[in-house]
């Protein structure tokens, strides 16, 4: 015997299932009706057509208004894909580029001192050494730009070393010969003409030389 529960709860049942659109003649499934795209807004499912109305409404309103169609795709191969002097297409044909990209490097080349038959390299003369601010590249025998040509002379000017007077080891200003400027050992002497001088005062000062050497207790 059914419970008071039970007996209730078949009673909702039976209201539900009466309230439903769907029962077991007309269950929902991928094709009922209500599921399939057949003009209205309840399915959306694929028939000769794809969406509810409103998305088919709206899908012919965005084709009607793209120019490009199943018999004019967009491709490379598209007029408006192509560098053709309009500002839609940028793919190379004869030239590359839309109409403002065009005008701006034929106004740049324009601008330009160098082009196709007056390249610049290390052979161009404004690359080059020969006494202009432009080139900086060895050019008989000189190197830099006027500037650094007219600094590295006056620097060799004010030089008292050249290549006749090399500075070394053996050069009178690298040698002690009783002046302030050279240090290297010569004839017996190591450094400076101050070096020497000082050296001879600590010697005479000190109490303990050649002759009396400090004793060794």
């Amino acid at each position: 015997m059914a419970t008071q529960l039970e007996i209730l709860a078949e009673k909702e049942r039976i209201a539900s299932l009466a309230r439903n659109s769907y029962v077991q003649e007309n269950s929902y499934g991928s094709t009922h009706e209500n599921a399939l795209s057949n003009g209205d807004e309840k399915g959306k499912g694929e028939t000769n057509s794809i969406g509810s109305s409103i998305d088919i409404q709206s899908r012919i309103n965005s084709i009607t208004k793209n120019s490009y169609s199943s018999d004019n795709q967009y491709n490379s191969n598209n007029i408006n894909a192509l560098s053709n002097g309009d500002e839609k297409g940028k793919g190379e044909t004869n030239t590359i580029g839309s109409s403002t990209d065009i005008n701006t490097r034929q106004e740049l080349l324009a601008k330009n001192t160098y082009f196709k038959n007056k390249e610049y390299n290390s052979n161009n003369r404004n690359a080059l050494s020969d006494g202009d601010e432009k080139g900086k590249g060895e050019s008989n025998g000189k190197i830099g730009s006027l500037t650094d040509i007219n600094s590295r002379n006056e620097s060799i000017a004010r030089n008292s070393y050249n290549d006749q007077n090399g500075y070394s080891s053996k050069n009178a200003n690298a040698l002690s010969d009783g002046d302030d400027k050279g240090k290297g050992e010569n004839a017996g002497q190591v450094g400076s003409l101050t070096d020497i001088n000082t050296r001879t005062s600590i010697v005479a000062a000190n109490k303990y030389n050649g002759s009396k050497g400090y004793p060794d207790f």
